[in-house]
């Protein structure tokens, strides 16, 4: 891919500063490219190598004040890691030109198989599947009857969708990911064994959701595990049965999701994070990593720590204290024998 400065400075809606005619073959990091490269500073801690990197181009604030003189053309924007991505977003196009089934694959005769589609080697396309448009199907994927994958999806080598789920458009679906597995469900007999409660449901990923490697989302008991638009989930992430996650919100490895929990829009959850069942999490809480959420948040955009979690400001606040307990305590046992000492006086 070859273009120049100006289409690019075009395409970003920045402000350019230097030959517009430049041209730009490659994205690279700003402390290792070479000339036809096009970079970034969000950082401040990297400005310095602004003046020494042989990028032909640099995307920077509008805010960025050159300190001396840079040989790199300029691109000013708002937001330089936004831009940034858009950048490496349009050099993406590895998957472009993957088209066709390979062979041995396995896809049933009422399969629906959509246009520019990719079906990797030993992958399996259940009964009744259905397959949008420029989906790409990595190998050793295996899609369950009655599923639905819409257009523009990738889901990578060893990707499993159980039956009749819905995968909808442009979501990307990482390795070893599990898409409805039963929901852990079991009731306890008089006789003190356990008898598996049938998993019905299915599990339905919005458009633009995003799946990371080894995660699992069950199906529902009944109805459906929903993960909405454009939510994104990290690597080894569990979502129990039912739950419901809305859009936009973003959940980071390890983290565990049990029953019928809902969690709201534009929520930012940490790593290792654990919910208990049948709670409600407000829009747009924010949760530290390896908090513990055992109750329901009612409160809009708050932040949350520990375990069980409360108030972040609260909780730094404790953590602080709890630091300085050897010490407290050294100060209550003088405070202790100060008393003592009074009182043996007076009497």
């Amino acid at each position: 891919m070859q273009t120049t400065v100006g289409e690019w400075s075009i395409y970003l809606n920045g402000n350019l500063e230097g030959d517009a005619n430049i041209l730009l073959t490659h994205p690279a990091k700003i402390e290792e490219a070479g000339q036809g490269a096009i970079s970034f500073i969000a950082n401040k801690k990297y400005q310095h190598f602004a003046y020494t990197t042989r990028a032909s181009a640099i995307i920077v604030a509008n805010d960025f004040v050159a300190e001396k003189e840079i040989k790199a053309a300029l691109i000013r924007v708002e937001q330089p890691y936004l831009a940034f991505t858009k950048v490496l977003g349009r050099f993406n196009r590895l998957f472009d030109d993957l088209i066709g089934t390979e062979e041995p694959s396995f896809i049933h005769d009422s399969a629906s198989i959509g246009s520019d589609t990719y079906i990797g080697a030993f992958s399996y396309i259940g009964k009744n599947a259905k397959i949008g448009d420029n989906v790409k199907i990595f190998p050793h994927v295996f899609v369950g009857d009655n599923t639905i994958v819409e257009e523009g999806s990738i889901l990578f080598p060893d990707v499993k969708v159980y039956r009749g789920c819905s995968i909808g458009k442009s979501c990307v679906i990482h390795s070893g990911a599990v898409i409805g597995s039963d929901g852990f469900g079991f009731v306890l007999q008089p006789d003190r064994t356990y008898l598996k409660v049938p998993q019905l449901g299915n599990v339905v990923l919005e458009e633009d959701v995003e799946i990371g490697a080894n995660s699992t989302i069950d199906r529902a008991t009944m109805g459906s595990t929903i993960i909405h638009k454009g939510t994104k989930i990290d690597n080894l992430v569990q979502v129990a049965h039912n739950v419901e996650i809305g859009a936009h919100t973003v959940i980071a490895a390890q983290t565990g999701i049990s029953g019928s929990t809902r969690i709201g829009n534009h929520c930012i959850i940490g790593g290792q994070v654990g919910f208990v069942g049948h709670i409600d999490i407000a829009d747009e809480s924010r949760i530290n990593a390896q908090s513990g959420v055992s109750k329901s948040i009612k409160d809009l955009g708050k932040s949350w720590n520990g375990t069980p979690a409360f108030d972040y400001l609260a909780s730094l606040r404790s953590q602080s204290v709890f630091r300085n307990l050897p010490v407290l305590e050294k100060r209550l046992e003088q405070l202790e024998k100060i008393f003592k000492n009074q009182e043996a006086n007076h009497s």
